[in-house]
């Protein structure tokens, strides 16, 4: 059985990387709403406006791969930016960003990059903060057997499962830091290479981010 309730369609889009797995999601609704549009690529536009008409747009957070396509989708269509539908519920989920947040509706939670389908997202310092992702998964928890339909990656059936585990991984995460700090680790660069030694080398950049946060949270 899908976890993608009725009435919800994932339009992919063609941007696939290391960080984005394989494209941004971007949720369309029957109502007219559009969770994160995207990259403001013309087909990944054209394929979301032809699913339903578009009344409103929503961002789980900034981050370009989730909002370049906001303005030329609104000016395709003249959606509104930023006005919930009725029976959806904004939650807050700071961590992965400041500015991150989940839209809860009956049968699903949007999570954006804050639970991704497959792996852990990154802690994005300085912007980001391991205490209040450490909180935002605590939140997710509530949901219990609700389906997770993500930023990137494919939707997964307990929103409450994946946050606990990303809970328990991002404490691990920690201790590996404190033992590597432990070892005679004393800059962020020396802590990547060994917490994250088997991280592909296209992505380190993005370990350095969550090191940086964790040191933060640790000291």
């Amino acid at each position: 059985m899908s976890a993608v309730p009725a009435g919800v369609t994932l339009i992919l889009a063609d941007n696939p990387s290391a960080m984005t797995l394989e494209g941004t999601n971007t949720w369309v609704l029957d109502d007219g709403t559009v969770i994160d549009p995207g990259p403001a690529d013309e087909a990944h536009l054209q394929a979301i406006t032809a699913v339903t008409k578009i009344k409103r747009i929503l961002i789980t957070h900034g981050h370009p791969d989730h909002t370049d396509g906001v303005e030329p989708l609104r000016d395709m269509t003249g959606a509104t930016v930023g006005e919930l539908p009725p029976g959806m519920q904004e939650l807050k989920t700071p961590g992965h960003t400041a500015d991150s947040v989940c839209f809860v509706i009956e049968g699903a939670v949007f999570t954006g990059d804050t639970i991704l389908g497959r792996g852990s997202s990154v802690v994005a310092w300085p912007d980001g903060n391991v205490g209040d992702y450490l909180a935002s998964l605590e939140k997710l928890q509530d949901f219990v057997s609700v389906p997770a339909l993500p930023g990137h990656g494919p939707a997964l059936p307990d929103c409450a499962a994946a946050a606990r585990w990303l809970h328990g991984h991002r404490v691990e995460r920690l201790e590996q830091v404190r033992a590597a700090l432990a070892q005679g680790a004393t800059t962020p660069e020396e802590v990547v290479e060994i917490v994250y030694a088997d991280v592909d080398p296209a992505v380190k950049w993005a370990a350095l981010w969550s090191v940086r946060a964790q040191l933060d949270y640790l000291t």
